[in-house]
Formats: structure tokens, C-alpha cells, sequence
């Protein structure tokens, strides 16, 4: 499937090394070999509705709508809502609060802003590049924040079979630890998932403003926390072959996208808290509501001079590989 350019930014390629910029640094110094193309200081008293659209409700339509699914896919207790009680800009940060609620049914209200409009379109997308939030997450059993990625486009089918680039998650009960992932194969239920913890130094904890950050390269991705490389992940693949609507575990390298898909398509953004799910389980009476997610600034670079080259598939076991 290709993208339509239609109302989107696509940005390119670009080769150098990364060096980690201190928060007090503006976003145009101090990233020695990279180009800001994109970003987002917060520095408005409002939301930038040219940069960020808004998931609303406490689930989404797949399927072209035929199908819904509730909580999210994860059986989230929270409404996404843009009301300024769960969203709004504050001191130079943008601040996403979840809090109990009896609206439309959900235990609880917060917020999930991306680059993207409601009817589809991109505000922004990019393929390859350096992509880095500074925030502040909260602390407190069944609180869920992310900074993540999803195609622009399902270019090779649902997911996971298009892809998702976690940047970071973080579990509130441990907040000690972050979490960087990717998730890739078929389409679910034959999805899986590659990815690594980062408990962060000195007794540091997530309360505290981190920078989080992706490299993204063709072929090659790596996770920063700080500055520092928590991870690289050279070894994912991607089919499109289904049965019906769901995905099917391939056979053959015939079954497979050509390397390095899915990760080879514009991606938008997406910051979110979420409540309870599968990931971390619910809240309980010693979490402090109103939990708040404060993000400092957002920030999209691409290399400059000539683009790296493909690297080829790293290490590891395809579906109908050989025990």
C-alpha cells in the first residue's frame, strides 16, 4: 500500500553520530550530525491542533469498523477524552492526567494524544530518524504511560503485522524500570514481540524528567535513555499472509515482507496514559489519583550527509526456522 502525501509530512534519511542534548539546550543545538525536521516545545498555552488530533472513547474500530474492541486491545479501564481536566499545557509542558470517573462507563478518564488526525490522515510522519521525548511519569500501581509509534499506514496489514516501535513504557508500580519493545510477525493473534528492561541509575525512578529516544536506521534500531544505549535490535519480520481476518504463522521465507519490513514505512506518535490492562494489572487503594504524565518537549530529527546503508537481519529465529 502506498502513502498518500495528502496533508502529511514524510521526512527522509540522513548519517552521522548521536551525542546526548542536556535539557537546558534548544532543539536545533547540541545534536552533532542530526537535523531537527519536527517538534514540539510546548510553549503555547495551548495544544497545537496542527501538530496533535486526539483518541477519544475507551476503544477502536479494526477491521474498517466492523469489528470493536474494548480497553483499547489491553482491557484499559480509562475514556480518552480532550477535556482540559485530562489534557492541557501548562508552564511550558504538556501535562495528561488520568483520574477516576464514572463517564460512559469507565472507571477512569485521561488522555491519549498522536500525530494524527481523526479521519487518518498524518499531522506527521517519518520514516528513519531520531525521535525523543523528555517527560515525567507517574508513580502508583495500575498507571501506564508510553511514548510509542504505529505506521502511518498499514502497509503490510493489521496489527502487528505493519509494526509498533514502543520508545518507552513504564510500569507505575515499578518505577525504577522503563521498557523499550518492538512488536512485529503476523497479523494477531500470530504477532510477537521483541524488547528489553532499563532500570534507570543511581536509584533514579520515572517521577524524574528523563529524555527517552529512538535511532531508527534502516535495518537497525536502537533505545536511549539519557544518552545512554539501553538497546539495539537488529532482527524483527512481517507477513501479510491470513486466514480470514486473522494472521497466520508463516512457512517460508516466500511467507515473509522483504527485509527490513515492517519497520521501512512512515510511523506517527503517540503519547498516552492509560489505566490497569493486561500489562500491569489494576489500580488499587494506595494509587494516587490524579496520576499526570508531564511532557517536556518532543523532538524528530534526520541524519545529515548520506543515508546509512541497510543493515542485514541480525540474530534470531523465524517462525519456521529449525528448532
Amino acid at each position: 500500500m502506498s502513502m498518500s502525501l495528502r496533508g502529511v509530512m514524510v521526512c527522509g534519511l540522513g548519517l552521522s553520530l548521536t551525542a546526548s542534548l542536556p535539557a537546558q539546550q534548544g532543539p536545533g543545538r547540541g545534536r552533532t550530525g542530526w537535523r531537527l525536521v519536527w517538534s514540539d516545545e510546548f510553549a503555547s498555552a495551548v495544544i497545537d491542533t496542527s501538530k496533535w488530533g486526539f483518541d477519544l472513547g475507551n476503544g477502536f474500530t479494526a477491521d474498517s469498523g466492523k469489528t470493536f474492541v474494548s480497553g483499547w486491545g489491553n482491557n484499559e479501564l480509562q475514556c480518552y477524552t480532550n477535556d482540559t481536566a485530562n489534557v492541557f499545557v501548562r508552564g511550558g509542558r504538556l501535562h495528561l492526567r488520568a483520574m477516576p470517573s464514572t463517564r460512559d462507563g469507565c472507571a477512569y478518564t485521561s488522555a491519549r494524544l498522536k500525530t494524527r488526525r481523526p479521519d487518518g490522515r498524518a499531522l506527521f510522519a517519518q520514516r528513519y530518524g531520531r525521535f525523543e521525548f523528555r517527560a515525567k511519569l507517574p508513580v502508583g500501581r495500575g498507571l501506564w504511560p508510553a511514548l510509542w509509534m504505529l505506521p502511518q499506514d498499514d502497509a503490510y496489514g493489521s496489527w502487528a503485522a505493519s509494526g509498533e516501535i514502543d520508545v518507552m513504557e513504564a510500569r507505575g508500580q515499578t518505577p525504577t524500570t522503563v521498557l523499550g519493545t518492538l512488536h512485529y510477525g503476523s497479523r494477531w493473534p500470530n504477532n510477537t514481540f521483541t524488547g528489553a528492561d532499563y532500570v534507570l541509575p543511581r536509584q533514579g525512578t520515572i517521577a524524574e524528567f528523563h529524555t527517552y529516544a529512538v535511532e531508527w536506521d534502516p535495518g537497525r534500531i536502537r533505545w536511549f535513555v539519557d544518552g545512554v544505549l539501553t538497546q539495539t535490535q537488529r532482527f524483527w519480520w512481517s507477513s501479510s499472509a491470513q486466514n480470514g481476518r486473522q494472521g497466520v504463522r508463516p512457512t517460508s521465507d516466500a511467507e515473509l515482507n522483504r527485509w527490513p519490513a515492517p519497520f521501512d514505512q512512515p510511523f506517527h506518535l503517540i503519547m498516552n496514559l492509560a489505566v490497569g490492562g493486561n500489562f500491569l494489572g489494576p489500580p488499587d487503594a494506595s494509587t494516587p489519583f490524579p496520576g499526570e504524565m508531564q511532557v517536556d518537549f518532543v523532538r524528530v530529527y534526520t541524519r545529515r550527509g548520506t543515508a546509512p546503508r541497510l543493515a542485514p537481519r541480525g540474530p534470531g529465529k523465524l517462525p519456521f526456522s529449525a528448532p
